[in-house]
């Protein structure tokens, strides 16, 4: 098939109407694939806008959005330019850092239900394959880059995958395309540089087909991967479903391999990353520890915690500061150290009140409906209320009264005393 039946193909089976986004760096790749889908639109109309997300990493930086913008002039496609700031500290690498923040403004320009187009190429699947082959990555990771997938309510696609380099430079020479080449293409500092440059030519000149070798291996990954991924999807129905809390003798009674695939697909419906596999094996011995213990597995911004038969799956968030204070009138959002609180607080009779927030000292008595004065602490723990969750509860006083208990940053009621009501977060 050819590279423009290709694209009409793919723009045809997108949904009428929907907005469809090309990622524009300006090179070849995404040049091509702007233009292709522009022709595509004369045949198969769809809204269609190209993204240049501006790295501000070198100074050929402003060459490559003045070119963005001269071809999506010439071609009559609506061009916004993303300006990111790449946190070269983020414990990333140079690649892995532009890659979040590029991905980041993606979500900031591409609305939900609409579809973003990018342009890499079979070439670049290969060397996605041997990239995560030599970080022992696992099958998940060999399945390298899919076709197409649904992201936080958008959909990814890559129309070219099957298409090689040599295929769309002929393409591009074909129809007098400009594009811009990264300089930093050559410098083969950068691990996928030093692949494309030295070490896929040197394979590809033992073995020609090297490329779609390693292209057909992340295709049977991929094909692997997802019978996992249903096997996985099917534990954890079995398990009840909430990812985030899962019973450890039900984790205990599988196999380890489905085990560990089972917390992986839970940590990526929380949005987590999953743990590497030196973490998981620490977790999953843990398992062992008697029903009450206590356990914490914790790994980049993620966390596992063991806690009454329960594998808790979460956001690792820190104790509230000592320091930490909040005056408040009960009615406007309450600021937290993890942003506004949507609740509300207020005594019976209506009438206007100061309150200041603190973090649980220890001690507080609340006076409850019925129930006379009652230690904030045995109220969490009836509440069920973790106790690595209690290093997060603020306490309302009302002059030199504790009125009422709130759980960071979910925005939770734990205990209101007698005469005062609260509203839940909205």
């Amino acid at each position: 098939m050819s590279l423009q039946a290709t694209i009409d193909r793919a723009l045809a089976e997108t949904p009428p109407g929907r907005v469809v986004w090309v990622a524009l760096s300006g090179g070849l790749d995404s040049s091509l694939l702007l233009t292709l889908a522009a022709a595509a639109c004369r045949r198969h109309p769809r809204p269609l806008y190209a993204l240049h997300v501006h790295h501000g990493l070198q100074d050929a930086a402003d060459g490559f959005e003045l070119h963005c913008r001269r071809l999506c002039s010439h071609l009559g496609v609506p061009l916004y330019v993303e300006r990111v700031a790449v946190e070269r500290d983020a414990g990333l690498g140079l690649e892995g850092a532009a890659r979040q923040a590029r991905y980041a403004a993606f979500a900031r320009r591409v609305t939900p239900g609409e579809t973003l187009w990018l342009a890499q190429h079979r070439d670049d699947q290969a060397e996605t394959f041997l990239l995560a082959a030599l970080r022992g990555s696992g099958v998940r990771g060999l399945a390298a880059m899919p076709g197409r997938r649904e992201w936080q309510g958008r959909r990814l696609e890559r129309p070219l995958l099957a298409h090689t380099r040599v295929e769309l430079e002929a393409e591009a020479e074909r129809l007098g395309l400009p594009w811009i080449d990264d300089p930093t293409n050559a410098d083969e500092s950068l691990d996928r540089n030093f692949l494309r440059r030295s070490v896929l030519p040197l394979l590809q000149s033992r073995w020609p087909h090297a490329v779609d070798a390693l292209a057909r291996s992340s295709r049977h990954a991929a094909d692997a991967e997802e019978m996992i991924e249903a096997l996985a999807e099917d534990d954890l129905a079995a398990l009840g479903g909430e990812p985030g809390c899962l019973p450890v003798a039900g984790l205990a009674s599988l196999e380890p391999a489905r085990c560990r695939s089972l917390v992986r697909l839970a940590c990526r419906r929380l949005g987590l990353a999953p743990p590497p596999s030196a973490r998981l094996d620490t977790l999953l011995i843990q398992f062992e520890a008697r029903e009450d213990a206590q356990a914490c597995v914790d790994w980049a911004d993620a966390e596992a915690r063991l806690w009454r038969g329960q594998l808790y799956l979460q956001r690792r968030l820190a104790a509230l500061s000592a320091e930490w204070r909040a005056e408040w009138r009960g009615v406007e959002p309450l600021p937290t150290p993890w942003g506004e609180a949507a609740v509300a607080l207020a005594p019976a009779d209506g009438h206007p009140v100061r309150l200041v927030l603190l973090p649980r000292r220890g001690g507080e008595r609340l006076r409850l409906a019925g129930r006379g004065r009652r230690d904030l602490k045995r109220l969490l723990q009836e509440a069920g209320v973790s106790p690595w969750a209690r290093e997060r509860v603020a306490v309302a006083w009302y002059e030199e009264t504790p009125v009422a208990a709130l759980l960071l940053p979910e925005g939770r009621w734990v205990a209101v005393a007698a005469g005062w009501r609260a509203q839940p977060a909205v």
